[in-house]
């Protein structure tokens, strides 16, 4: 039952008593000489037996209807405080109240946010600082195996692949229409293609660009391109211009690389692209591509790389969506909120 409806249902039924207690006591006081006149005695045209609670069931009614408005009201800032935490605005507080407990709920919210806003702080702070530990003590050491392990799976394994590809291209256009291998050779020429491109993913995964003092923006810039050189499908990205912690850089990179690789692996998309912006205090990065897609309900493909990637922008205080459809596409949306570390990076 809404605010509206319950707050009616009151006004009806305490207009109902104040009309019976009323009638009571004015008949107590002015006892009628024959009860018919009750019928037979017009208010307004209407029988007084009928006026009386239909008066009062109007004015119950009125006044119901404005008080459930005035709460729905009330209710709806309480809503919308909560709503804005939900979605990582934790500095912003729209609406005030005059009733003196919706003040002091709001001053409740107005304390939590303070509190999620230094978390959110303290949160990027100490993701900064372990990018910063693991960037100098372990990337090196694994970055080198990493290499070796891209080298040599490119030098060999790729390299037959492609020259796999091209005998098969070079059979499948020499055999005449009609022949009945040319559709088992076809699929064969997919399943190698279909080779390359995981090939490609994996040395995604074994050699990830990392920042090393360039910006996100940048970053993404040098990874699009060199996909675009190595891939078929489309892909396109645009990158505003704006400053952010090194943590939420980095977090933010690896959950890119992690996204594309996902796609360039499971998605068999034809188009990639990606968004990266500053709205209303949150770092946006949105990663859409327009493959196959996936059920949420069966998602194992990839499970330890989205459980990865929530767990990346959790650590610097912000939400992961991912909507699939099924031979649609799949979008994946981070929303980080852009605060200020103390160092005067983010606004």
């Amino acid at each position: 039952m809404s605010a509206i409806q319950r707050q009616v249902v009151w006004g009806l039924g305490f207009a109902f008593l104040l009309t019976a207690a009323s009638t009571a006591a004015f008949f107590a006081v002015y006892p009628l000489e024959k009860w018919s006149y009750l019928w037979t005695k017009d208010v307004m045209g209407i029988p007084f037996l009928i006026f009386t609670p239909l008066f009062g069931c109007v004015l119950g009614t009125i006044g119901g209807f404005l008080a459930g408005q005035y709460w729905r009201s009330q209710f709806a800032l309480v809503e919308q405080s909560l709503r804005q935490i939900e979605e990582g605005h934790y500095s912003e507080q729209k609406g005030s109240s005059n009733l003196y407990e919706m003040k002091q709920i709001q001053e409740r919210i107005g304390n939590l946010n303070r509190q999620l806003t230094e978390k959110a702080k303290i949160s990027q702070r100490l993701a900064t600082e372990k990018a910063e530990v693991q960037e100098n003590r372990i990337q090196e050491i694994i970055s080198q195996e990493r290499n070796r392990l891209a080298r040599e799976l490119h030098d060999s394994v790729s390299q037959q692949l492609f020259a796999a590809s091209m005998m098969m291209s070079a059979i499948t256009e020499g055999r005449r229409d009609g022949d009945p291998h040319g559709q088992q050779l076809k699929l064969v020429e997919g399943m190698i293609h279909q080779s390359q491109i995981e090939m490609r993913a994996l040395l995604l995964h074994l050699r990830p660009a990392a920042l090393k003092g360039k910006s996100l923006q940048e970053g993404i810039a040098e990874l699009m391109n060199e996909l675009a050189q190595k891939v078929t499908i489309d892909i396109s990205w645009k990158a505003e211009d704006f400053l952010m912690d090194k943590g939420v850089e980095d977090h933010l990179f690896r959950i890119l690389q992690e996204s594309v690789s996902n796609t360039l692996r499971h998605a068999k998309a034809n188009s990639l692209s990606v968004l990266l912006v500053k709205r209303d205090g949150l770092i946006i990065l949105r990663v859409t591509d327009d493959g196959v897609g996936f059920d949420e309900a069966d998602r194992k493909a990839g499970s330890y790389g989205m459980q990865n990637m929530h767990e990346r922008a959790l650590e610097v205080g912000g939400t992961l969506k991912v909507i699939s459809v099924k031979n649609k596409g799949t979008r994946l949306e981070v929303k980080v909120p852009a605060v200020s570390n103390g160092d005067g990076e983010n606004d």
